[in-house]
């Protein structure tokens, strides 16, 4: 019915019919030396015409779009929402703002939560799936994501309003010129919310949930040869959650609430010196968080990073190698507390070994203050086959510093010394053949991969003695395939279609891992004219082993339109769960019902 209202509105409002665009050549910037995404194995850009085309709020309303990425959302609305890569654990994907690493410390598992993140002024989300330690350093044994932000240029603002008493607002002014920029911008989302834990259960009392986000941005080219820019962006929120009241101890409607606060940030000079471009940079992150419950916690980390990088170019290829410093402490909700150090150094290069193949590896060295230290590896190219056909392929290793929490043994209780603990160790090899059509106006890439994790840590109870520590004791792999595809149909209409079949399992008991579907995918089918717009999404999962039981699989649909009643001017209208569909994204948390907002956006 969807597709069949598109089509009609494209009819009445004289889509072109001979419509010659081509599909964009997408660069990929996360691998520090930029190249391709055709050419990439295991890379994804989700542009901001995407993420607008979609109607997306918040990041984990667009990551599980994509294949091979799950979302584990506790809560529709300010629930914590963590994402999982190849069907590695939420806490081994490390999260760039702005090339800011944004992973909480104080997290068990080094986590970054993506409940708030406001997906307004994000340009691009940059997603490296696999082993990318060789890149990033510790936390990238699923992969990487990374955000990057643009500066404004005049004034930007948005207004929303709909379903469960939400509001929403974003304002934003700047200037952008060849020789400097500034920008700020605030952005605001409050609602009443659903219940957290599922009505369908008996639970009726809503969980509201409220975000403020603000942030600044500056740049100054001091000469044609340095220049400087900084940014920093907080972001405050408040969410009503559920909890496991006595006696059942079953996710039911309660009191209780979390809320949290966190900024992060950089500096950064840029410099052309000795035939290289330099970049040294400073960036921080911090976030405290507090849980109001019968069991109250409170939990505050913070990161510091030094990084110097320079690039160059050799011939036919790019290269970039550099130092790095991190520091990161955490305090627990037990009491205790730690800091965690790593120094590093890194080198990457790419280029054309031949006008068909083309070759990018990169090699680290990381020195852990506390467990020792570690090399990390990648190795990649991509084979032009002719006729539209590149098949790439890649190996790479990862290694996970244990976090603060499992370093100080959060929550621990033994006779015994507590166990030494291990870096997690990954391997990941993959192979992609991609294709695209000679005209440009359709691309499509299958993926086959394996990820094995090594050496995982995990939390286990000695049911005679109740002894309880964190042990390195887990192996895992993950079997997968990926496919996706983009095409422009003609008459203004586009799709994009992904699927991941992903086989996830404890080798230790042959047992799938919990909260990974076996089967997922999307679709959207966009529609674009002079004046309107509109997207149509579909996205299922299959059934998914949960803590407690099987969480049923699902499909939902998201409906997304635009209007541009001047050039400065646009008013917006979408549905969520297009069909009322009852479903789950964990076993027991509820999601929203069929809803509606429609709002406006302003650009002077």
């Amino acid at each position: 019915m969807s597709a069949t209202l598109i089509t009609a509105l494209a009819v009445l409002a004289g889509a072109p019919t001979d419509d010659t665009t081509a599909l964009p050549e997408i660069v990929v910037t996360a691998t520090r030396v930029d190249g391709l995404v055709a050419e990439t194995p295991g890379a994804r850009v989700i542009t901001e015409e995407r993420i607008q085309q979609r109607g997306a709020v918040f990041a984990a309303d667009i990551l599980a779009d994509l294949p091979g990425l799950s979302v584990v959302r506790t809560g529709a609305f300010g629930g914590v929402a963590q994402v999982r890569m190849r069907g590695a654990g939420v806490g081994k994907t490390l999260v760039l703002i702005d090339g800011v690493p944004v992973n909480d410390p104080a997290d068990v598992s080094g986590a970054y939560d993506f409940a708030g993140l406001d997906l307004g002024g994000v340009e691009r989300i940059e997603v490296l799936s696999g082993p990318q330690s060789s890149l990033w350093g510790s936390d990238a044994i699923g992969g990487v994501i990374a955000f990057t932000t643009r500066e404004t240029e005049g004034i930007e603002a948005l207004a929303e309003a709909g379903s469960f008493d939400t509001v929403r607002g974003r304002i934003g002014v700047g200037v952008a010129k060849e020789a400097y920029a500034v920008s700020g911008w605030v952005s605001r989302f409050d609602t009443d919310g659903i219940s957290a834990a599922d009505e369908a259960d008996g639970n009726t009392e809503d969980d509201g949930f409220t975000n403020t986000s603000a942030g600044l941005r500056g740049r100054v080219e001091l000469s044609p040869r340095a220049g400087l820019d900084a940014a920093v962006r907080w972001s405050e929120s408040d969410a009503d959650i559920d909890g496991f009241p006595a006696p059942s101890f079953a996710l039911a409607d309660t009191e209780d609430s979390q809320s949290s606060e966190q900024w992060s940030g950089y500096g950064r000079l840029r410099l052309s010196a000795l035939g290289l471009d330099h970049q040294l940079s400073w960036s921080a992150s911090e976030i405290d968080r507090e849980i109001r419950s019968d069991f109250p916690s409170v939990f505050s980390g913070e990161r510091r990073v030094w990084r110097w990088q320079a690039d160059g170019q050799a011939g036919p290829a790019a290269f970039a190698f550099g130092a790095e410093r991190e520091d990161s402490e955490a305090s627990l909700s037990s009491g205790l507390s730690d800091e965690l150090g790593t120094t590093s150094v890194f080198a990457t290069a790419r280029g054309d070994l031949t006008p068909r193949l083309n070759l990018s590896g990169a090699l680290r060295f990381d020195d852990t203050d506390d467990f020792g230290s570690e090399t990390t590896g990648r190795v990649s190219a991509a084979y032009d086959l002719g006729r539209g056909l590149i098949l790439s392929g890649a190996y790479g290793t990862g290694f996970k510093a244990p976090s603060i929490s499992q370093a100080v043994c959060d929550f621990c209780f033994s006779a015994e010394p507590f166990p030494v603990l291990r870096p997690e160790r990954a391997d990941g090899v993959e192979i992609a053949l991609g294709w695209q059509a000679a005209d440009g106006r359709a691309s499509m890439r299958a993926t086959l991969y394996r990820l094995e994790v090594e050496d995982q840590i995990t939390y286990v109870t000695d049911l005679t003695t109740f002894d309880s520590v964190y042990v390195n004791i887990d192996q895992t792999r993950t079997d997968g395939i990926e496919l996706e595809g983009q095409t422009i149909l003609g008459r203004g209409f586009d799709l994009t279609l992904a699927y991941a079949w992903t086989d996830a399992v404890d080798e230790s008991d042959g047992s799938r891992l919990l909260r990974v579907p076996e089967h997922s995918g999307s679709a959207t089918l966009g529609w674009t004219a002079d004046r309107l717009s509109a997207a149509l999404t579909v996205r299922a999962e299959s059934d998914q082993d949960d803590a407690g039981g099987v969480r049923d699989g699902f499909v939902t649909a998201n409906l997304n339109g635009g209007w541009r009643v001047t050039d400065k001017v646009e008013l917006t209208a979408r549905i969520e769960n297009l069909a009322d569909e009852h479903y789950q994204q964990v076993l027991g948390y509820g999601e929203p019902g069929r809803s509606a907002y429609v709002g406006v956006r302003l650009r002077y």
